[in-house]
């Protein structure tokens, strides 16, 4: 379905949280999203997967498409910008010429293109980066006109023309960059950044390599309050309970392994909220150990 939402805000301290939801549903097959999660961890946590993370009848995992809003020290800050429409991508038939209403979701919640100050991309994979741009004339044009685009400088660098013979670099990748990256370059709204880039007093990225050579995550602190919007660090919960599985879309099965649990256990020590940018549901959870392992403790 392409059904577009907004969900109710919520405040992080001083910064609001707003969700917008481009897609939601069943995506494919458990065991092939989470190759080396087991059968066992599925049904032992049917109680809580079920409906929201997992459909038993069909065996398939459930997710989102979603945007995450935050205002923080009066500017508009996009994470991530979903699939965007009328793109080339054959080997993704889920994405191929998708036809969504997320420009409506962020008005719906009150967000204009032009009211955008910064974007973030947590990777550059074609459901993070989509609506970057917009086809005007013929031409892909940045959609967010007064916007700087954080983009991870290592993503840039696999992704982009001089790497065409990377490994894990597919035909879908070349158009990924040519129509949602290299658009942004020409209008020089691009920052590349490594390592680590804050963005005011309550935002900071920081790297978490593994899912792509740039992966990254966003922390917010403002108040008491802590959350760690993780990208794609985690496509189910059962990556909470088996920090050591990666989903089939990972390049670097172990560097995502080591960042996964590196900011799950910073995430329980401290108190963090987990917020990926896949999951159904309420989409954000507390990370909590139970007799030395960990688990999710309650959905926000």
């Amino acid at each position: 379905m392409n059904t577009t939402q907004s969900a109710p805000h919520l405040m992080l301290g001083d910064v609001e949280v707003i969700r917008v939801v481009e897609w939601r549903g069943a995506f494919a097959p458990a065991r092939h999203l989470v190759p080396d999660a087991d059968d066992a961890v599925w049904r032992d946590n049917e109680s809580w997967l079920a409906p929201d993370h997992w459909d038993p009848a069909t065996d398939h995992a459930v997710m989102a498409l979603q945007t995450w809003v935050l205002r923080s020290a009066g500017r508009t800050v996009l994470i991530d910008t979903g699939v965007g429409n009328g793109r080339e991508r054959p080997g993704s038939p889920q994405f191929h010429h998708w036809q969504g209403d997320f420009l409506g979701g962020l008005a719906r919640a009150g967000i204009q293109p032009e009211d955008v100050d910064i974007v973030v991309n947590t990777h550059i994979h074609a459901d993070h980066v989509g609506w970057n741009t917009t086809a005007s004339d013929g031409e892909w044009i940045p959609t967010f006109p007064r916007a700087q685009y954080l983009v991870p400088a290592a993503d840039d660098a696999f992704y982009g023309p001089g790497n065409i013979h990377g490994p894990g670099r597919r035909e879908d990748d070349r158009y990924v960059y040519e129509d949602s990256i290299a658009p942004v370059h020409h209008a020089g709204q691009t920052v590349l950044w490594d390592g680590a880039y804050r963005i005011d007093e309550h935002l900071t990225l920081e790297s978490a390599p593994g899912h792509t050579p740039g992966s990254a995550i966003l922390r917010v602190a403002s108040g008491g309050d802590r959350a760690a919007f993780v990208g794609d660090l985690l496509h189910s919960p059962v990556q909470i309970l088996r920090p050591s599985c990666n989903s089939c879309f990972c390049l670097d099965a172990a560097a995502a392994g080591t960042s996964r649990r590196r900011v799950l256990e910073r995430a329980a020590t401290e108190r963090e909220l987990v917020v990926p940018a896949h999951f159904n549901g309420t989409g954000i959870a507390e990370v909590r150990r139970d007799t030395g392992t960990l688990t999710v403790g309650r959905w926000h």
